[in-house]
Formats: C-alpha cells, sequence, structure tokens
C-alpha cells in the first residue's frame, strides 16, 4: 500500500517545491530576457533619438541685452487679449513645450490662445548688478508695453510660473491697470514655512557671501541644491528606472528631454538672487505688503483683477502653504484656488495633468476675456525708461533703467 501510495504522489509537488520550481524558471528566464532588453535598449541608444523640445514655432518679436520675448500665434486666435507668461530664472521656459503631445503651448494655441513668453536667456558678468527692480519695472515692463502697443489694447492677460509667477504679482500689484487677468502657477508668496527643505536650507545662506564669492550665482550650484533636496528619488532612483525602461524608446526619448531641460540651467544675475532670498526668503516681506521695489510698495490689495492661482499637492519646492495664502491677501473679488494632486514638475509635462492644468487655463480666461476685441498694431519701440535707448534686432527695446556698470 505504501509503495503504492508514494508512487501515486511522485508526480506530484509539494507547495513548497512547487514555489521553488517556479522560482528557478523565472531565474532560468531572466538572463534571456536580460539579454533581449540589452540587445534593444542597444539599439535605440545607437540609432537615432528625436530628444528635441520647444518645436512649437515661434518669432522673437523683441529684444532687450540677453532678454527676448517669444511670440506663438495659433492658426485662429479666437480670444480678445493675449497671454503673457513669465517663466522663473531658474531653469528655462522651455519646459512649457517640452514634447509633442504634453505641451503646454500646443493646449494654449489649440485653444485659440495667442501667446507672448519671456526668454530670460544666459545671464554674463555685466549682469552681475541688475536688481529685482530692473527685471520687474524695467525689462518686464518694457516687453508688456511692447505687447500693448502692438496690439492697440490697454491691458492683456499674464500668466507666472514658480520665481516668474513672483513676478507677476509683484508687477500686478505695481501696473494693475495694464494686467486684465492673473494666473499664477506654483507661485510662492509666503516663504515662512518649513514643508519645503528649500525653504530651511535659503533662510540659513548667506546671499551677500555667495554673490561676493560668485558674482552671479552658477546654475549648476543651483541644480546640485535642487538634487540635494531628495536625492533618492532625484538622483538614484530616477536613474534606476532608466536602466529599467532603456528598451523603451519613448521612455528614454522621453528621460533624455527632461536631462536637457534640466541641466540646462542659466546663472542667476547676483543681486537678483540676493534681492529674492533676503527679502523672499529672509524676511518674508510680499506676504505682509512691506516689500518695496523701484521706491514704491507693494501693496496685493491692488490687485484686483481676477485671479486664477494653481498649485501642486506634492511640490517639494513650493509646498502648498507657500502658494495659498495669496487668494486671501489680493483685493480681488474673482477669484480660485487649484490645488492638482502632482509635483512641481509634473503639473507641466505628465500625462494627467496636461488634462487638467492647460484647459483649466483656456476655460478659465476664456470665460474672462471681455468683449472688448484687440487690433493689430505695427510693431514699434515702446518708450525707453532711462536716457539710454538702444534699436533691438526684432521689435525694439530700451535697457528699462540705467544699469550699474
Amino acid at each position: 500500500m505504501k509503495s503504492d501510495k508514494a508512487a501515486g504522489n511522485a508526480g506530484k509537488a509539494s507547495p513548497a517545491g512547487a514555489t521553488m520550481d517556479l522560482l528557478f524558471s523565472r531565474m532560468a528566464l531572466e538572463p534571456a530576457k536580460l539579454m533581449e532588453r540589452m540587445r534593444e535598449a542597444r539599439e535605440i541608444l545607437l540609432g537615432p533619438l528625436e530628444t528635441d523640445v520647444a518645436k512649437t514655432p515661434y518669432e522673437v518679436v523683441y529684444e532687450e541685452d540677453r532678454v527676448k520675448l517669444k511670440h506663438y500665434k495659433p492658426k485662429e486666435v479666437l480670444y480678445n487679449f493675449p497671454l503673457f507668461v513669465c517663466y522663473a530664472q531658474v531653469n528655462r521656459e522651455t519646459m512649457l513645450d517640452l514634447q509633442p503631445g504634453r505641451s503646454v503651448v500646443e493646449t494654449f494655441l489649440r485653444s485659440g490662445l495667442e501667446i507672448y513668453m519671456v526668454d530670460w536667456g544666459y545671464p554674463t558678468r555685466k549682469d552681475r548688478y541688475l536688481t529685482l527692480d530692473d527685471h520687474i519695472n524695467g525689462y518686464l515692463d518694457n516687453m508688456v508695453d511692447f505687447v500693448l502697443k502692438k496690439h492697440g489694447i490697454p491691458r492683456l492677460h499674464l500668466m507666472g510660473i514658480c520665481m516668474g509667477g513672483t513676478f507677476c504679482v509683484m508687477y500686478a500689484a505695481l501696473h494693475p491697470e495694464k494686467v486684465k487677468n492673473l494666473v499664477t502657477t506654483v507661485t510662492p508668496v509666503n516663504f515662512d514655512t518649513k514643508q519645503s527643505l528649500l525653504n530651511v536650507w535659503s533662510r540659513s545662506i548667506s546671499a551677500a557671501d555667495l554673490v561676493e564669492s560668485y558674482g552671479n550665482v552658477p546654475g549648476d550650484f543651483m541644480n546640485l541644491g535642487f538634487l540635494l533636496l531628495n536625492p533618492a528619488r532625484l538622483i538614484i532612483d530616477k536613474y534606476v528606472g532608466f536602466m529599467e525602461n532603456m528598451h523603451n524608446r519613448d521612455f528614454v526619448e522621453n528621460f533624455l528631454r527632461m536631462e536637457k531641460w534640466i541641466f540646462d540651467s542659466p546663472d542667476l544675475p547676483g543681486e537678483t538672487f540676493r534681492d529674492f532670498i533676503d527679502n523672499m526668503y529672509h524676511k518674508n516681506l510680499l506676504v505682509k505688503n512691506e516689500f518695496v521695489l523701484g521706491g514704491r510698495k507693494v501693496d496685493l490689495g491692488n490687485i484686483t483683477m481676477p485671479l486664477l492661482n494653481i498649485y501642486a499637492r506634492y511640490d517639494h519646492l513650493v509646498p502648498p502653504e507657500a502658494c495659498e495664502q495669496l487668494t486671501s491677501k489680493v483685493g480681488s473679488a474673482d477669484k480660485e484656488d487649484v490645488c492638482l494632486d502632482t509635483g512641481h514638475i509634473g503639473i507641466y509635462v505628465s500625462s494627467k495633468t496636461q488634462k487638467e492644468f492647460g484647459p483649466k487655463i483656456v476655460r478659465w480666461l476664456r470665460e474672462r476675456d471681455g468683449v472688448e476685441k484687440g487690433r493689430e498694431g505695427t510693431p514699434a519701440k515702446p518708450a525707453g525708461r532711462g536716457a539710454a535707448k538702444r534699436s533691438a534686432a526684432k521689435g525694439g527695446g530700451s535697457p528699462g533703467k540705467k544699469r550699474k556698470p
């Protein structure tokens, strides 16, 4: 009987044995799969790759020193007023047009929205002494005036991103008559928060010492700091993910586009960096209505135009606590907060937020575009703010203010 039972069970594996058999079979297959993936990865990495960024056509219509203004025109303009977009001076505005299919610029153009976008360029040694006032009441104001004169309109839609959003908040408070609607995205106004390590570090550094040592603050220095905010995710996990997906052409191309954008980091003008760190991170003057720019107090109560304030729930650079106080400080009756479930960069490039972020702005602006109709005029040089004026390559420009040598 025993021998018959043993013979009957001979072809059956125990649960433990079955598990080991499955494990060993998978281990036996892994080298074959790995070799196949490596072969595919080799073909992809050694072959042609499409990694260009900012492929949407545009025209540079205004230049002043290193600063340019890009003009994107849709096939049919369906809005009465154009959208003026101001990006941060950290990294590049190409984030909004990183790749086809995941481009905020494309979304805006498809809706019939005409776009002007600031390219802050690459500061050199001569930009070392340029201040926040030079950039906001100088360059930014000159470009806005250029667009207003070009279209023959009294005001425009204004959108700011990150540090560029803070610039736009200051600008709208000082020049409210030129702004029809204000859109702020991941825009810090309250810098007294410990939700972000960036805020903690920025309050602990001496901006004056950095500027004294470097002049302009190197983009590579800033990039290293951003990476060290979350090294496990931003340095280790990212490249582990690349190794696991390097047999996927779309993944590789998207990965390389993002890497090109991340490490295309302009230096920051020294005095602008010092102004921003000292007055924002150290003293938190903006949200207190105590910041003075160009001899005028920046009073957030002067912002009475409609305001759409969008930020990201999982933003490790500009956490919600840094953004959400804005709507309670402005004088606008029409104001809205929108918090998206994404991070600082994901808000612009993730496939999910592509369906939420751009379309929300499009709908919001369409409802507030008004009935006035702008007209196309002849581009002309705006009135200069300083004594020295010069012609620019396109559109004309003026120095904005007399610069320090």
